[in-house]
């Protein structure tokens, strides 16, 4: 299950955002669904989704975009 990128954006500014992320964590885990926030671009982003048990995040954060014959797996 992805958290869409339009309510990590706000997570830490907007009630209603903190709270959408908060229920869709909550309803991933008792259905046993893999949870993972996509758009995270701050450290105060990924604490915000940390905190609230949020196991997976993928964003500008941790990479930007590649192409894929850029993109060396090192294997």
């Amino acid at each position: 299950m992805k958290i869409d990128q339009s309510f990590v954006r706000n997570v830490t500014t907007n009630r209603e955002d903190a709270a959408i992320v908060r229920a869709v964590i909550y309803l991933g885990r008792n259905f046993s669904l893999d949870v993972i926030a996509e758009g995270v671009e701050s450290e105060e982003q990924l604490a915000f989704l940390a905190e609230n048990g949020c196991p997976e995040a993928q964003g500008y954060l941790f990479g930007r975009p590649v192409m894929a014959k850029a993109f060396d797996l090192g294997i």
